[in-house]
């Protein structure tokens, strides 16, 4: 196919060698399948600034710090070098994420280059060698739903333990080579301990997928991996807690004498100050 102006380039310096084809189009990238001597590889293209709602991403970028002061204020303001520089974070984000996760066992893409806005990458593939189905798209037996759903809980918690929460995770963002679950698309990563929303968002992204396998093994849908792990994640307990996906309530005794003693000392200080608004009144009329 004729080479895209923004993988130019990446052939000029010598990254890859010539684009195969398009694998699919999103709202903040595009996706090719490239070659670079003798591997194929996958090579997104973010797209411009202009062309991402940079508002939708106010909760994903809160928390991370800007080292460069001046880059930071040009990004808040939202002048022109300030758009670039946020762009620029936000792709970093992902080239950031790949290589930590990777490092913490995460099965993530294997990270090549990043250029020009363009990150390379690994592509990943099926058994026979063709490019890796997304979960969203496949049929799976109640036992593939079970093994997919218990791996991918193991790598929240692992991911978590790392402190990082994907904060996108869906049937969409996830790949099935022939090993299992490889977890994609990662720029939007928040750091758990940074971001009021990372609890939301880690409930948010195990309910997404344990809707989608739930269709295959309805058991599932009874499950509550989301509240349990964010528990023992408060308690410093991850990575090596025993997960049932069950929350324990504890629900204790309401004393009534306790609750009845508060109210009354309650009415007791308003009667007081009542008594001590209407002498400090009187005194004052005489």
């Amino acid at each position: 196919m004729k080479t895209p102006k923004r993988l130019e380039p990446l052939i000029e310096e010598g990254l890859i060698d010539s684009v195969i084809c398009q694998l699919m189009s999103g709202k903040e990238a595009m996706i090719y399948m490239v070659r670079s001597g003798e591997q194929v590889r996958c090579a997104k293209v973010y797209k411009e600034s202009n062309k991402c709602n940079f508002h939708q991403r106010v909760c994903y970028t809160e928390g991370r710090r800007i080292k460069n002061s001046r880059r930071a204020r040009a990004m808040e303001n939202g002048s022109f070098y300030g758009r670039s520089a946020r762009e620029e974070a936000w792709q970093s984000t992902e080239v950031d994420m790949l290589c930590r996760l990777g490092m913490a066992g995460i099965r993530v893409p294997k990270f090549y280059n990043f250029f020009a806005g363009v990150l390379l990458m690994e592509l990943i593939t099926d058994a026979e060698g063709n490019v890796a189905p997304r979960l969203n798209d496949m049929i799976l037996t109640p036992k593939q739903a079970r093994s997919y759903h218990k791996i991918l809980i193991q790598q929240i918690v692992t991911m978590l333990s790392a402190g990082i929460v994907h904060g996108d995770l869906s049937p969409y963002n996830v790949l099935i080579n022939s090993q299992g679950p490889v977890i994609i698309d990662l720029p939007q990563a928040v750091n758990a301990a940074s971001n009021h929303q990372a609890r939301y968002m880690i409930k948010r992204d195990i309910d997404n997928l344990t809707a989608f396998l739930s269709r295959f093994a309805p058991e599932l849908a009874q499950s509550d991996y989301a509240s349990e792990i964010w528990s023992y994640y408060q308690h410093g307990k991850l990575p090596l807690a025993r997960l049932t996906g069950q929350i324990k309530q504890t629900i204790k005794p309401i004393n009534v004498a306790d609750v009845l003693q508060v109210i009354n000392m309650v009415i007791k200080k308003e009667i007081a100050w009542q008594r001590h608004k209407q002498t400090r009144w009187n005194n004052s009329l005489s």
